[in-house]
C-alpha cells in the first residue's frame, strides 16, 4: 500500500468519477465533493496507486471538537478486501483525536455489510437506525458512534 496523503481540489474529478461508480443515486455532487474539500473543519485522506483509489473524510473543528463526523469512505472496487478503508478510518480516527474528539459519528447503509463489519470491528456502535433515509432506494441508515475512553485520549 503507498501512503495515505492529504486530498486538494485537484482529487475532485478522480472523487466524483469514484462517487458514481460507487454510490450510483447517493453519489455526492462536483459541487458537494469541491465545498467538503475546502471547508476548514474537513480533513481529507487517499491512497493511489497510479491513481486515487480510496479516500475519506472527517468533519470535526480543529480544536476541542468534542464531536466529529466521518463523511465519507471510498475504495474502488478493484482495490477493496486490501485494508485500505480500514487504514484511512483509523488515519481519520487519529486525527479526530488530536482534534479533542470524544464522539466520532457516522451513518452506513444498513446493506452495507463490509463496512458495518468495518465500523465494528473499530469500536463503532449502533445508535439510532434511520428508515428509508437513502433515497430513491429507500434503504435505512445506521447510525454508529464511537466513544473515546480515557485511555485513548492520553495516547495522542
Amino acid at each position: 500500500m503507498t501512503a495515505i496523503r492529504t486530498l486538494s481540489l485537484d482529487d475532485g474529478a478522480v472523487m466524483e468519477s469514484m462517487e458514481r461508480e460507487l454510490f450510483g443515486s447517493d453519489a455526492w455532487s462536483r459541487a458537494i465533493i469541491d465545498d467538503e474539500l475546502c471547508h476548514p473543519f474537513s480533513y481529507y485522506r487517499g491512497i493511489d496507486d497510479g491513481e486515487l483509489v480510496a479516500y475519506a473524510g472527517l468533519r470535526a473543528a480543529p480544536v476541542d471538537a468534542g464531536q466529529g463526523d466521518i463523511q465519507t469512505i471510498a475504495v474502488s472496487k478493484s482495490h477493496r478486501q486490501r485494508g485500505l478503508g480500514r487504514a484511512l478510518l483509523v488515519d481519520l480516527m487519529n486525527e479526530a483525536q488530536r482534534r479533542g474528539v470524544r464522539e466520532l459519528f457516522l451513518e452506513v447503509r444498513a446493506d452495507n455489510e463490509p463496512a458495518i463489519a468495518l465500523y465494528d470491528s473499530l469500536g463503532f456502535r449502533e445508535i439510532d437506525r434511520r428508515a428509508g433515509y437513502y433515497q430513491p432506494d429507500g434503504v435505512d441508515a445506521i447510525v454508529m458512534c464511537h466513544v473515546a475512553d480515557a485511555h485513548e485520549e492520553g495516547s495522542a
